[in-house]
């Protein structure tokens, strides 16, 4: 049985360069956000809901869900985005938990935004978390999506506050810094991880 990483941490805040640090240590690394958009595909039954749910005004003129345009519109209404994490959730952590059977390395890293928020948490070893400041976050949401100020705001605002998901941490991992800093950090990490599970030892 693989040791269970859950990597969490709100929006802008490094998750995807720290799972991708954890897989140049020899973690296997599972996307949820990834798995998300795959179980939302044309002809699944997330995918029906959907627009069932939200119209077909969702939808891309390739059939599929036009997830910027419905980010739009769920990140304005909680009520509409907790109406699509409930059809979207299930379907996700069902094939993430498939995955992770599947899975051959000693370390299975899961990166998923809503880990703590889903009752994931409990399903792993060790769960890490990952912050910076609060500007810095805004400034990468901005840069990576091509969002407004505005718009990054209410993404940030969508989500429960970052303390939440520290206080629920095994480990933290601040990337305001530098690159270099955020790698120490999880170097240091994964090496107490290994001095902690015996199966990892060499």
């Amino acid at each position: 049985m693989s040791f269970l990483i859950g990597l969490t941490g709100n929006i802008g805040t490094g998750k995807s360069t720290v799972a991708q640090m954890l897989t140049e240590l020899g973690a296997e690394t599972i996307d949820a956000d990834k798995v998300a958009h795959e179980v939302m595909r044309a002809g699944t039954p997330a995918h029906a809901a959907i627009i069932a749910a939200f119209g077909p005004e969702m939808l891309s003129p390739d059939g599929e869900i036009d997830r910027s345009q419905l980010g739009v519109h769920v990140f304005a209404d909680p009520t509409a985005l907790g109406q699509l994490e409930s059809i979207v959730h299930p379907a996700t952590l069902e094939a993430v938990a498939a995955r992770v059977v599947a899975a051959a390395a000693d370390v299975v890293v899961i990166e998923a935004i809503k880990l703590i928020e889903a009752g994931m948490a409990e399903a792993y070893n060790s769960v890490w978390v990952t912050t910076c400041r609060p500007e810095q976050q805004i400034q990468r949401i901005m840069g990576a999506r091509g969002l407004s100020r505005v718009e990054a705001e209410q993404r940030v605002r969508a989500q429960p506050p970052q303390e939440e998901k520290i206080a629920r941490a095994d480990v933290v991992i601040d990337t305001s810094g530098t690159l270099a800093w955020a790698r120490e950090q999880v170097q240091a990490a994964w090496e107490r991880l290994r001095r902690g599970a015996r199966f990892l030892e060499e």
